[in-house]
């Protein structure tokens, strides 16, 4: 069965906020972010691809979507992603991969995974509220942003629990699926750019924290034609012998500082407010 990016599908959620797409970014006036701004990317969960471009770091987010997640990581460390193509690639969508065959009709030996397209949102349990919206609240797990409903409804639901679902923004890893929900399996894709339509249709894992750059020159195509770009090897950071291993930081979006870069892009863009583009600050690696 082909795994390929398909058309819109009906809503999960009643609430769909329409972020603009490419807002003008506000000026930040802030102070720099101090020392206790910062965090340590979660080694455990991010992957590291290197290509032949260059080398992408896309932490991912149990908390989001654990069984994709989990799938993922072990084809990683199967070695199974070593060497696959990058064999549809269109430019400002996004970079597809993971396929054995390299053409979008392969997958790997593990069972399918259903979709997690909507994550039990607790809120204030890990992940960051930030602002407020029309219908729910804009917020961010790491450093992807997700919306959910609004957390007084945690109040009257059984599990005390809201939904929620995160962000297809640029940078944003997606599992690529068939026709049925629950058809993905090892193929996936990077965002070149915010594609919000795909948001709850689309199980979104995880974000590229470094590397953005080389997910825009992978060289684009339906399918791409030879030479394509590959994955050379995709591997667990926390699996790295320390030595070969980036330790890069990323501004904590829990912190002080990062609400305040939230509140004040917020304020000046109004309605059309992008959490996607509210710029998440990385330091070595």
């Amino acid at each position: 069965m082909r795994r390929v990016v398909l058309g819109l599908a009906a809503s999960l959620l009643a609430m769909a906020p329409a972020f603009a797409q490419t807002p003008a970014a506000p000026a930040v006036t802030a102070p720099p972010p101090g020392p206790g701004d910062w965090r340590p990317i979660d080694a455990a969960n991010t992957l590291v691809i290197d290509t032949n471009q260059g080398r992408v770091l896309v932490e991912l987010y149990p908390l989001l979507a654990p069984a994709t997640v989990a799938q993922v990581e072990t084809l990683a460390r199967q070695h199974f992603y070593d060497g696959l193509t990058f064999f549809r690639v269109i430019d400002g969508f996004m970079d597809q991969t993971g396929d054995p065959q390299n053409t979008g009709a392969g997958g790997s030996t593990l069972p399918n995974v259903k979709a997690e397209f909507v994550f039990r949102h607790t809120p204030g349990a890990g992940e960051t509220d930030m602002a407020q919206i029309p219908g729910g609240e804009v917020g961010f797990i790491g450093a992807l942003p997700e919306v959910s409903q609004p957390g007084a409804m945690a109040a009257i639901t059984v599990d005390g629990k809201v939904n929620g679902f995160g962000l297809f923004c640029a940078g944003t890893i997606g599992m690529a699926r068939a026709e049925s929900n629950d058809s993905a399996n090892s193929q996936f894709f990077l965002m070149r750019g915010d594609h919000f339509e795909l948001d709850q249709k689309y199980t979104a894992f995880g974000r590229v924290v470094m590397g953005e750059p080389v997910v825009r020159a992978i060289k684009t195509g339906e399918p791409v034609a030879e030479p394509r770009d590959r994955m050379l090897t995709v591997r667990v950071l926390a699996d790295l012998p320390a030595a070969d291993r980036p330790n890069p930081r990323l501004v904590d979006t829990s912190s002080a500082y990062f609400k305040a870069r939230v509140d004040a892009a917020h304020a000046a863009q109004h309605d059309d407010f992008n959490p996607c583009a509210v710029d998440i600050p990385v330091q070595g690696g």
